[in-house]
């Protein structure tokens, strides 16, 4: 399955949840679209539940169903901790994600564009892979040609907070995860057991 390309806040509004971040999409309608969105009282069956907390996590991050399920795989094989928050702590050291986090982008999906267009570096060598796994201490900056960018300026002027576990220098440009982060710094709108159990039936 692709990624999904269509309205970001449609698909924020069927899924109850701001895909952005910024919580615009829900403000004046926070309802699913369609003549009978603000009501609609449909009971969902227990695998409506799981498929859809699956499917608000996908389209927060991003990632296409293939890409998806092989980072759960891949969040089930580490030792230590539950797999729905490793899965969650992987998600979030995406490069995409980490560009989107130091504040370099307004979007993920801006930040997978900056990535794939070569303005991003890591450790000062240019990676274009949004899926690239930051590790701790890692340095991502934007590259010298590529800091005058208004989209790039704009972004990093305009937000007003980063995670604790993220360090930004402004006049450089560049930041890194100092931590991974713990579950309670993610996003609380997530019930990541609902998308273990989806797996799990799945086998």
């Amino acid at each position: 399955m692709s990624r999904y390309t269509g309205p970001s806040w449609k698909k924020s509004r069927r899924l109850g949840i701001s895909l952005s971040g910024t919580g615009k999409e829900l403000e004046r309608r926070p309802y699913a679209p369609g003549q009978h969105g603000p009501n609609s009282r449909r009971k969902m069956s227990e695998y409506g539940l799981q498929l859809q907390e699956k499917q608000k996590l996908r389209h927060m991050y991003g990632l296409n169903e293939r890409q998806f399920a092989s980072l759960f795989k891949k969040a089930g094989k580490i030792k230590e901790g539950k797999q729905g928050e490793n899965f969650m702590i992987l998600l979030e050291r995406r490069l995409d994600n980490v560009v989107f986090r130091l504040g370099l982008a307004t979007t993920r999906r801006q930040a997978r564009q900056l990535v794939n267009h070569g303005h991003v570096l890591v450790n000062g060598k240019r990676i274009d892979i949004p899926s690239y796994e930051v590790e701790v201490g890692q340095v991502i900056s934007v590259r010298e040609k590529s800091k005058d960018m208004a989209i790039i300026r704009s972004a990093a002027e305009s937000l007003f907070g980063r995670p604790d576990y993220i360090t930004f220098d402004e006049e450089k440009l560049e930041g890194s995860l100092t931590r991974l982060p713990v579950r309670d710094e993610l996003s609380a709108d997530i019930d990541e057991s609902f998308i273990v159990e989806y797996y799990n039936k799945l086998g």
